[in-house]
């Protein structure tokens, strides 16, 4: 057996090819990061000096300079739980399955609260946030469930919405 038939063999090999590829994913969800505004930069687990990094690539104006410096910010995302920083981005990327998928949860669960069994999703979402203001929420159903049953406007419905969805990034800790 030659020592490149050994190579194939190990299960953790690794093709330059490969490695290659990664590193470029790696670049390119730094440029994900980059797009963030700062406040969602700041829901983002991440180390200080991959926060300076970004920092520092706003102020950065020339073409060759940002590429090196976005390749640079690939390097320090070696280092970084990745998986978990992607997660993080997608949540903020509207063009995102969990965006979209946290989206309709959101609606299905406004739903369920102003439809038939109302008293008892209300009790249940109140149950799962303690920390909200109750007077309100339970307003916002109200509203909602009036305005459902007169067929008018969505406006109140709109309103349970975010207040639902503000809830819910706050638990998660992505608040826009």
């Amino acid at each position: 057996m030659t020592e490149f038939e050994h190579l194939e063999d190990d299960e953790n090999y690794k093709s330059k090819t490969q490695i290659k590829r990664e590193m470029e994913d790696l670049q390119v969800l730094g440029k994900k990061l980059l797009s963030l505004s700062k406040q969602q930069q700041q829901k983002v687990e991440m180390s200080e000096t991959l926060r300076a990094a970004l920092t520092e690539a706003t102020r950065l104006n020339q073409r060759e300079a940002m590429r090196r410096h976005m390749q640079y910010i690939g390097r320090l995302m070696r280092n970084e739980d990745a998986e978990a920083i992607e997660a993080r981005v997608a949540l903020f990327d509207s063009s995102s399955a969990a965006h979209n998928k946290l989206f309709h949860s959101l609606e299905a669960e406004r739903d369920a609260l102003i439809g038939e069994n109302s008293s008892i999703e209300v009790q249940n979402y109140l149950d799962e946030n303690p920390n909200i203001d109750i007077q309100h929420f339970r307003q916002l159903v109200r509203q909602s469930i009036k305005e459902l049953a007169e067929g008018k406007k969505t406006t109140a419905r709109k309103k349970l919405f975010k207040y639902i969805r503000e809830v819910k990034e706050e638990k998660l800790g992505i608040n826009v």
